[in-house]
């Protein structure tokens, strides 16, 4: 099985992202920041805020299904906010999808927010909503079951240290998979956490026996050249003991994403 996970950037470089989407054979592929603006004909809109202005597929959620035909979509968006079409204001919902190829079934599955709730009318505040999305499959080649969950953690405009906000969000992602999961069977949780390396969410994450496979196999980078900030940490992806980890690799090319694509196969 080959679970991948990638924070796809709204698909600002969605030239190279969606070929390698279509070609990466992903089984199961966890995104976040994936738009889908149902109202709205045009490929391109506008998102802006303050200084920070971001070009976003309309409806990238809807090209990535049309070339993953033979997967099931799940979406998940945290709000619905404005964007721009030109200077006209469009909503458009933003959020976390999963693709699941259909060899896969799904047998379990919750989706809930880890921090915050939807907005209808508005992307919100600083930190922003946040949620999870935790899936319950059968693998028929393993002849057992196997969890995966990603979230896209809380974005704090002050850093990524640990804060109150962010130990609650912890302790709620715990709590959602234990909904799902089946102690004993195998686990992965992955995604863009928006914490460093010594973050408590990794704490809390130890006690469902999650080891993180960034770090503890020396990658110091999750991001591409087109992020230019310090902190280059921001995605990860955990495995219980139980998950025979056959490859992984944080992607350094293609660069599809200021975040870099991490990729897991399993026996």
């Amino acid at each position: 099985m080959r679970i991948v996970s990638l924070n796809a950037w709204g698909g600002k470089l969605h030239a190279p992202l969606i070929p390698y989407l279509a070609e990466i054979d992903a089984d199961v592929l966890c995104l976040q920041e994936i738009t889908r603006s149902v109202t709205v004909s045009s490929d391109w809109l506008v998102y802006r805020d303050r200084s920070h202005i971001l070009p976003q597929r309309a409806n990238l959620f809807a090209e990535i299904k049309a070339i993953l035909p033979a997967h099931d979509a799940l979406y998940a968006p945290t709000a619905r906010g404005e964007l721009f079409e030109g200077e006209t204001s469009v909503v458009s919902e933003f959020g976390l999808a999963t693709f699941v190829r259909q060899s896969h079934p799904v047998i379990g599955q919750a989706m809930d927010f880890v921090h915050g709730d939807f907005s209808s009318d508005g992307y919100g505040a600083h930190p922003r909503a946040c949620n999870a999305q935790c899936l319950r499959l059968f693998d028929y080649r393993a002849n057992r079951p196997i969890t995966i969950a990603q979230l896209h953690g809380l974005r704090d405009l002050a850093g990524k240290g640990d804060t109150p906000a962010r130990r609650g969000q912890a302790d709620v992602l715990v709590a959602l998979i234990r909904r799902i999961w089946r102690e004993g069977e195998p686990l992965v949780v992955c995604g863009d956490f928006n914490v460093l390396p010594d973050s408590l969410m990794f704490d809390a994450l130890a006690e469902l026996g999650l080891t993180d496979l960034v770090t503890s196999r020396g990658h110091k980078d999750t991001r591409t050249s087109h992020y230019t900030k310090e902190g280059r940490y921001a995605d990860y992806m955990l495995v219980t003991a139980n998950v025979d980890v056959v490859g992984f690799d944080v992607v350094e090319q293609p660069e599809v994403s200021d975040h870099r694509a991490l990729l897991l196969d399993i026996a």
